[in-house]
């Protein structure tokens, strides 16, 4: 299987929210269209996040609120597993956006 398509994992608080779990706040904005116009472009794109049961509910209505579906949530896209034979229990993408992102510029 061949995968053609750029595969984004997106953290949602104080990253797609800011907001303070398991409260939910304002929204980025230019992230959201961000995502939206990478979907458009054919991306897949993963909820990844720390968040379960209510508090996941509540961020995955208020994507949905904004206009923003996601592929996958916390958990690797079907074809991903099927490519793999498994599924591991690290996501696969090609780019991660969380807010404790850390580049590698600034450790060295």
């Amino acid at each position: 299987m061949e995968l053609n398509n750029t595969i984004i994992a997106v953290d949602f608080d104080d990253t797609l929210c800011f907001s303070n779990w398991p409260s939910l706040g304002a929204p980025n904005l230019p992230l959201i269209n961000y995502l939206q116009k990478q979907k458009s472009a054919g991306s897949k794109i993963i909820l990844w996040t720390c968040r379960a049961g209510k508090p996941l509910e509540d961020a995955i209505e208020w994507c949905k609120h904004y206009g923003l579906f996601f592929d996958a949530i916390n958990d690797n896209l079907p074809e991903i597993v099927e490519l793999y034979g498994n599924n591991s229990r690290k996501i696969t993408c090609d780019i991660y956006i969380d807010d404790r992102n850390m580049k590698l510029d600034e450790m060295i």
